[in-house]
């Protein structure tokens, strides 16, 4: 564990610190506004501190730091040495996505466009991302026909230009053919220019100059070129139709939507120039260190505009939260663009519209993301086989229970079982449980009655004599029982700490169940595994197919607890004191009420009163009446 630096030694001066393991390694990169008050944080009572850090200071033997100037260089040197050292306790960008744009080498003496993926070159001016490259190569290929200039590589170039004759494209209008001086250099230039300001959004401006060039050609009677005029100015209406129109035409906004659990956070970017959509971006990722949500905003901020973005900065970023540091962020921002920087968070109007477009766009990509997961059946042979050997287990647990509960102040208490098989849900195999021997709110006492239930079921089951089963079945026409919970599960999860462990642990030995079946339990704050007779978490990986597996199937349980507790709940509050009257139905309730002016009214009314109702039996009248009026003589008909 790392040893506390004198605290004279630490300099109350912004900076960045770095946590270094035995081999020199550095495990973590954070920034300060003052060095010695947030190192001090590190150095307290481990149980005080998060998991996640209190793991990290036990495996750092050394800490160091670098003094700057202000904030705003803490965190671009933060930024920076976060990139060059990947510290395995920093929040890591797991996709491996790699997003195509469309670069303009303008280095070139005759740039070209084309579709490029990872990392950026200088001299290349970038437009996007885009989802997918089909979509850039669409609207190049509708923007060629306006703005002609060269797709090809420098050795078609080069080619061309010895043979002194243009490609095919250059005969259908998609190149002017610099290669051959059918065009001179500053001519072509403009074109450049002309197709980076439409790609930056500015389109009002190209629009009005091809209508003017159409209709001067026509005036002057040169139809031909007028008609050309006229087909680029429709293939540019074209390529606008294909820019969403978001926002005003003067804004330019980036759009950060995000959608996250504990384990993993989805990020989806919208880039808004001069009120069009002209690029998005999207990452996962992993939330290794402990973050506020207001962290995780500054986190995505350094990865979007740590590295200079294709679109540039904006004027405006709209985020969910503000970041924590506010101030230092905007400050970093409008000294990367250059004029002011705003970061927001959208209450009301448009922008709240195209916010929430952007975060659903994030949600759904995290649960598609999780799908894929789910369902690659690659990944779950290997979930579990690493929870086999993680935990232990003397098998891979192919089938997979996990318990929760749920209850609202020690009322309507409810356990959940849920079932995994060969890592897929089985539905069929979910159970629900109504606690029925738990007085007030104790969730130990309820989870042992649950688990005590599911396992003599088993019992009961599993030694059923085959006599047993034969008569069962020929008294139900030859159709035998279905067995509930016939099959034993290869591992017993429950949703908790060491408390839940403890009673799981407990109700397996009373059954003699503790060398049969596997248990383990998983603290969902920190995202512990826990196992029998170990005081300390099993330490499974951060990110792995197995804890991905542990933390789906106690979601599901924790859904499915909820969902019946809400039915108990909602069928207790619509619950009315006429129920149970012998006589009086559903019909009859209704029309009594609603003829009565309230359930108050009938609970005050007389016999005489009920009897007088035309729908009402003497009978249910009595029965009513009686109901209301316990230990009241009724008076004589």
């Amino acid at each position: 564990m790392v040893a506390r630096p004198p605290t004279g030694t630490i300099p109350e001066t912004p900076g960045s610190y770095q946590f270094k393991d035995r081999d020199g390694r550095v495990i973590y990169v954070g920034k300060a506004g003052n060095l010695r008050q947030r190192l001090s944080n590190y150095f307290q009572d481990p149980r005080n501190l998060h998991p996640r850090t209190a793991q990290m200071v036990s495996t750092a033997v050394s800490v160091e730091w670098i003094e700057v100037r202000n904030e705003v260089e803490a965190l671009m040197l933060e930024y920076s040495l976060i990139k060059q050292h990947r510290p395995r306790f920093n929040v890591r960008l797991r996709d491996d996505k790699s997003y195509p744009f469309l670069a303009v080498t303008e280095d070139e003496q005759f740039p070209r466009a084309v579709v490029m993926r990872g990392r950026k070159r200088k001299g290349t001016r970038y437009f996007g991302p885009y989802p997918h490259a089909y979509a850039i190569r669409d609207t190049l290929d509708l923007l060629l026909r306006s703005f002609p200039i060269r797709t090809c590589s420098p050795g078609k170039f080069n080619e061309h230009q010895r043979l002194g004759r243009p490609c095919l494209l250059f005969h259908i209008e998609k190149c002017s053919a610099p290669c051959v001086g059918e065009i001179d250099e500053m001519p072509y230039r403009q074109l450049v220019q002309e197709l980076c300001d439409f790609l930056d959004g500015d389109t009002d401006e190209i629009v009005r100059r091809l209508e003017q060039e159409m209709a001067s050609a026509a005036k002057a009677l040169e139809y031909e070129r007028a008609a050309r005029m006229r087909d680029r100015l429709l293939a540019v209406r074209k390529a606008i139709e294909k820019q969403q129109m978001v926002g005003d035409r003067s804004e330019d906004i980036d759009v950060i939507g995000i959608a996250d659990d504990e384990l993993e956070a989805a990020v989806q970017v919208f880039f808004v120039r001069k009120g069009r959509v002209v690029g998005r971006k999207g990452f996962i990722l992993d939330k290794v260190e402990e973050l506020s949500p207001g962290g995780l905003v500054d986190r995505i901020l350094e990865e979007i505009y740590g590295d200079e973005p294709p679109a540039g900065v904006p004027k405006q970023v709209l985020v969910p939260v503000e970041p924590d540091d506010s101030p230092t962020y905007e400050e970093w921002l409008t000294h990367l663009r250059g004029s002011r920087v705003q970061i927001r968070v959208p209450q009301r109007g448009d922008k709240r519209d195209l916010h929430e477009t952007v975060t659903r766009n994030a949600s759904e990509e995290f649960i598609r993301h999780r799908l894929r997961r789910a369902g690659d059946h690659n990944a779950r042979s290997r979930a579990l086989t690493e929870l086999q050997d993680l935990l232990g287990l003397p098998e891979a647990p192919l089938r997979i229970e996990c318990y929760d509960m749920a209850h609202l102040q020690g009322t309507d208490y409810v356990g959940s079982m849920v079932v995994l098989e060969d890592g897929l849900p089985n539905k069929r195999e979910y159970r629900r449980f109504k606690v029925k021997d738990v007085p007030g709110n104790d969730d130990y006492a309820a989870m042992e009655e649950v688990l005590t239930r599911r396992l003599q079921a088993y019992l009961n089951e599993r030694d059923q004599p085959l006599d047993d089963e034969l008569a069962d079945s020929s008294t139900r026409g030859g159709r035998s029982r279905i067995k509930k919970f016939a099959y034993p599960p290869q591992l017993l999860l429950v949703d908790g700490g060491k408390g839940q462990l403890a009673v799981a642990e407990r109700v397996v030995r009373a059954l003699g169940l503790q060398d049969e079946i596997p248990i383990a339990s998983l603290a969902k704050r920190f995202e512990e595994v826990y196992l029998p007779g170990r005081s300390e978490p099993v330490e499974v990986p951060r990110g792995s197919d197995g804890l991905f597996m542990l933390q789906r199937i106690r979601d599901e349980a924790h859904r499915f607890a909820n969902t019946f507790h809400r039915e108990l709940r909602g069928k207790r509050m619509t619950a009315s004191s006429l129920d149970g009257i012998p006589g009086l139905g559903e019909a009859r309730k209704k029309k009594l009420v609603q003829v009565m002016g309230g359930v108050n009214a009938v609970k005050k009314a007389s016999l005489a009163d009920l009897q007088e109702l035309s729908f009402l039996p003497d009978a249910v009248a009595q029965a009513i009446f009686d109901r209301f009026h316990q230990g009241t003589a009724s008076p004589p008909p």
